[in-house]
């Protein structure tokens, strides 16, 4: 059921994406113009500004994060898709700021990081890399790890491969045991191709990343209560999708090359585990959690909390209830110094 549902949203998103690619072609000025008028639009919009921002200066590009409040660190780190960012986070951290010091980073391509080399091939290992690093060098010491969507599965990997790192470690409607634990295959590689190409690609996902079309998805994919996708949820969005450098980031997404399996590696955790979902979740739907919890270590226990009125995003649809479960949990293992 999962797979399918994933499935078919995959091959939505490529027609959408390969519709983009014919009016891109269709001619060359009109789309030439058209993207250049967007991406000025996009660079007058105001940042949103919360927490402290600072910049880690990484060997691939700056790393923009919010840093807040004081105690044992918590790492919080976004989902994947148009215009996410670290700012998805904003309303939970505030409430975890009572008994933990937040970190909060936009990951290199996303948000106020889009900034990308030229060269650098834009993969699931550059994620796990600059997430380490992030640990080591900025952090400092040994933190609480939260991750949502596919980003989840770069958290397994380094509770795995550095578990003097990870205290603990939360998983918000993961990714990457089914689809997104999957290489990216021929047409996929196709499809990155043709969305990197300077007129087409750029046209495409201008389209893909429209007023409209943002606003679509975040009621359909992503919010479970619509109205909570006002005009600054969409310009929000709209901001991050345009900054220079965001498109690539997207476009490997889309293509699967951050796709990240952790099939094999998931009962090696030794960190206690906790699993966060929104009931009305479509991709990936409540129903993988059960994957998830036949995976981890029996022992300790994973322990699962679902959030009624959320969907993917239940720290930002539910921040107060979702602050207050974490900081709990967390608490209750006796993780506050």
């Amino acid at each position: 059921m999962a797979q399918s549902r994933d499935e078919e949203l995959r091959r939505t998103r490529r027609k959408r994406l390969i519709r983009g690619l014919l009016m891109g072609g269709a001619a060359v000025g009109v789309p030439a113009l058209a993207n250049t008028l967007v991406s000025r639009h996009a660079a007058n919009l105001p940042d949103a500004t919360w927490g402290s921002g600072d910049r880690f200066l990484w060997r691939h590009g700056d790393i923009a994060y919010q840093r807040l409040g004081e105690g044992l660190p918590v790492v919080l780190v976004h989902s994947f898709g148009a215009g996410h960012s670290s700012a998805e986070w904003r309303h939970a951290a505030e409430v975890l700021t009572r008994s933990f010091e937040i970190f909060a980073p936009d990951l290199l391509g996303w948000g106020q990081s889009s900034r990308v080399g030229q060269r650098l091939v834009l993969n699931d290992e550059v994620y796990v890399s600059m997430l380490r690093d992030f640990l080591e060098q900025v952090v400092g010491r040994p933190a609480v790890l939260i991750a949502a969507g596919l980003p989840a599965a770069y958290a397994v990997q380094l509770a795995v491969d550095r578990p003097d790192r990870v205290r603990a470690l939360g998983l918000v409607a993961p990714q990457g045991l089914e689809l997104y634990g999957d290489e990216p295959d021929f047409k996929d590689a196709v499809m990155h191709k043709l969305l990197d190409l300077p007129i087409l690609g750029t046209s495409a996902l201008n389209l893909f990343t429209s007023r409209t079309a943002l606003a679509g998805y975040l009621r359909r994919e992503v919010y479970a209560s619509p109205d909570l996708v006002d005009d600054g949820v969409i310009d929000l969005h709209y901001m991050n999708s345009h900054r220079p450098g965001a498109h690539r980031a997207l476009a490997s997404y889309l293509a699967g090359y951050l796709n990240h399996g952790i099939r094999e590696v998931l009962a090696r955790i030794e960190a206690p585990c906790w699993l966060a979902w929104g009931r009305r979740a479509v991709s990936p739907p409540v129903e993988a959690a059960d994957l998830w919890l036949l995976r981890l270590p029996s022992s300790p226990p994973a322990e699962l909390e679902i959030f009624e009125q959320a969907g993917v995003l239940p720290h930002a649809e539910s921040p107060e209830e979702f602050g207050r479960k974490l900081e709990t949990w967390l608490l209750d293992l006796g993780l506050n110094t």
